[in-house]
């Protein structure tokens, strides 16, 4: 018995001496190994495309800032009425009325018949500093003009007097209520103070 085990320990020896070091591994699948290469191409080429990939460029232009917009200012420094007298700084024309004897001849309202010729008179007092003389008078300001014709002034009128002013009419032939408003004017043709009016029912 002795005689058997003995050299069935010395072949298990041997056969451990002559076994390698470290354990031998399988042989790797080829399929395996191409498409794990394969794998790691395509990593690579996207890794390059995104280090190529070009950004979107900055803009070359800067745009400039649109400047400050300009507000247009008026050619007049002063009142163009006060320019158009030649005096600016200083408006020297100016009326006014007393509404209780503002109407000298033809009231409010007064009845006319088709066509009628009249004459409407108003008081009024040169309230300005300027003395009306030549080129003063009345101009239409709005309403129905009714053929009106100023009567020019016969007399300088000096600052804080009261003048008559008159101006001829013609009624209209129309059946209506007509009203015609004036104002005063200086030799330029500039208007100044309130429109004063008269008012007819042509019957």
């Amino acid at each position: 018995m002795k005689r058997i085990i003995f050299p069935l320990m010395l072949i298990v020896l041997l056969l451990s001496a002559c076994a390698p070091a470290t354990p031998v591994e399988p042989t790797p699948d080829v399929n395996a190994v191409r498409t794990s290469a394969a794998n790691t191409v395509v990593a690579e080429f996207t890794l390059t495309a995104a280090a190529f990939t070009p950004t979107s460029a900055p803009p070359t232009e800067t745009p400039t800032p649109e400047g400050p917009t300009e507000t247009p200012t008026t050619a007049f420094a002063t009142d163009p009425t006060q320019i158009a007298l030649g005096t600016p700084g200083v408006l020297c024309d100016d009326f006014s009325f007393d509404p209780a004897t503002i109407d000298v001849t033809i009231p409010d309202g007064a009845p006319m018949t088709p066509g009628q010729e009249f004459v409407k008179t108003w008081k009024i007092r040169n309230t300005g500093s300027c003395t009306w003389g030549e080129g003063y008078g009345l101009i239409f300001s709005y309403g129905d003009r009714m053929d009106g014709q100023p009567v020019p002034l016969t007399a300088p009128v000096l600052p804080d007097q009261e003048v008559e002013i008159s101006v001829n009419f013609k009624a209209p032939t129309g059946i209506n209520e007509y009203t015609s408003a004036w104002q005063m004017a200086n030799p330029k043709g500039v208007s100044f103070g309130k429109a004063i009016f008269v008012k007819i029912i042509v019957q």
